[in-house]
């Protein structure tokens, strides 16, 4: 069970999503669907079907006393069907479980709330690339210092930084929805995944349970083949990691020292408890929290795949705490991404103080780059390297120093030079790749056409 402190990892519809109870009641469901799916081929009376069924909800059920018994018996599905199997009366009691394994339950019961899971977190992420394309349109000509190695580089826009935001999680997007048809599938196998104890008849009843929780129906059970268990957690673990970058872009923004965004103000949020001046990133620092333990998860899921012959000793009993798990703090990270870019305040002109303190050597590039037709790249590289070194020990501009030099101002004219060191006009297809990122985020919402 998740302590109190995993609520500020998490949301409280994934916690909800993963919960006990709700475990418990997904594997009724695989109960009351087998029950009908059994009778539907004709293996079990309808009227059993119907009563097994009716007692398939978890209100009826002790899930602490279920949990405790299940610590002796290996499973909560061994103490779940006792306790099914007490409550139904009748001829219908010995149909409870019919041809099923314990895997088969607890395996469907995951699956089912891996589903809900994944669409919890598309519409989370739906969410961010709303918040994203906001951003990316109205700072698409906001120019702002771009850094790289930690150290101012070149110019770029805001709007562009978000539109990489944009562009990655919709790449996020797309890898989720294709485990709903590439990764998620029902399980039954029976004791050692033959089918045996429902005839002839296993892959009709297989069919039907997979209509009746629409869920895919595998071409053979997978009880020790984890790699649709695998995938999911490695694309959750590549979700958190994205979540992860947008944040820590975030958190070094709103650092001191940058000061271009900071998360959105409300009563007692990113205070500090000694030194009221803070401000602090509290939704990026909490969303990097989370997807750090959410990546802790995908080596002990991706460990769990080596599996032994037919049934699986610890390897699957792993995953049930490890699926939770990545599921509630991948969510974590990306609910405290959306909260943070949604409120996101962006400091227009402290970008242009940013890019003023440079002295211009963030458009040292460009001035090279004016030089470079006329004398070559290796002699404009070496004449404005010269020029910079000057602007650090002088403190004078590149745009003074450059003006200064008889190499540079004797091939350049005054105009050409100021053009090379105005930031706005070196920003090379940022436009059209902020239209490409746009395009794709409409095309996503549209859908298949």
């Amino acid at each position: 069970m998740p302590e109190p402190i995993d609520a500020l990892f998490s949301t409280p519809e994934m916690a909800a999503a993963f919960s006990s109870t709700a475990h418990v009641q997904e594997m009724l469901t695989f109960e009351a669907a087998l029950a009908r799916s059994e009778a539907r081929a004709g293996i079990i009376p309808a009227e059993a079907a119907a009563t097994i069924a009716s007692h398939c909800q978890v209100e009826a059920f002790d899930i602490e006393t279920l949990y405790r018994e299940a610590a002796t018996a290996g499973t909560p599905a061994i103490p779940l069907m006792r306790m099914l199997t007490a409550q139904v009366t009748g001829e219908a009691q010995k149909y409870v479980h019919w041809g099923a394994t314990s895997q088969d339950v607890i395996d469907t019961a995951m699956m089912l709330q891996m589903r809900h899971g994944l669409d919890l977190l598309e519409r989370a992420l739906l969410d961010i690339c709303a918040a994203c394309a906001h951003l990316v349109e109205r700072y698409r000509h906001t120019v702002m210092v771009g850094r790289t190695l930690l150290q101012s580089a070149l110019p770029v826009t805001f709007g562009l930084k978000a539109a990489r935001w944009l562009d990655v999680v919709l790449r996020q997007l797309r890898s989720l929805r294709a485990l709903r048809i590439e990764a998620l599938a029902v399980q039954l196998g029976g004791a050692a995944g033959t089918l045996a104890a429902l005839g002839e008849q296993g892959l009709q009843v297989v069919a039907f349970l997979a209509e009746e929780l629409e869920l895919p129906a595998p071409d053979l059970p997978w009880h020790t083949e984890r790699d649709r268990v695998a995938r999911i957690a490695t694309t959750l673990g590549i979700i958190a990691g994205t979540m992860a970058k947008v944040a820590q872009d975030l958190m070094l923004l709103s650092q001191g020292e940058v000061g271009e965004v900071s998360e959105g103000r409300a009563a007692g949020k990113g205070g500090s408890s000694a030194m009221p001046q803070k401000h602090n990133p509290v939704d990026s620092i909490a969303a990097l929290a989370s997807a750090r333990r959410a990546q802790g998860e995908v080596p002990v899921l991706l460990s769990a795949m080596a599996q032994e012959h037919e049934r699986a000793a610890g390897g699957w009993q792993t995953e049930w705490t490890a699926l939770p798990d990545i599921f509630r703090y991948t969510a974590g990270a990306v609910a405290h991404v959306g909260a943070a870019l949604t409120g996101l305040q962006v400091d227009e002109t402290r970008m242009q103080e940013n890019i003023a303190a440079t002295s211009g050597l963030i458009m040292a590039e460009s001035l090279t780059m004016a030089l470079a037709p006329h004398i070559g790249r290796p002699e404009a590289q070496r004449i404005v390297n010269a020029t910079c070194e000057r602007v650090v020990s002088s403190g004078i501009s590149l745009r003074q120093a450059a003006l200064a030099e008889p190499q540079i101002h004797t091939v350049l004219s005054a105009d050409v030079i100021e053009q090379a060191l105005d930031p706005a006009a070196y920003l090379g297809s940022t436009e059209a790749l902020i239209d490409r990122s746009l395009n794709a985020y409409q095309e996503e919402l549209q859908g298949p056409q």
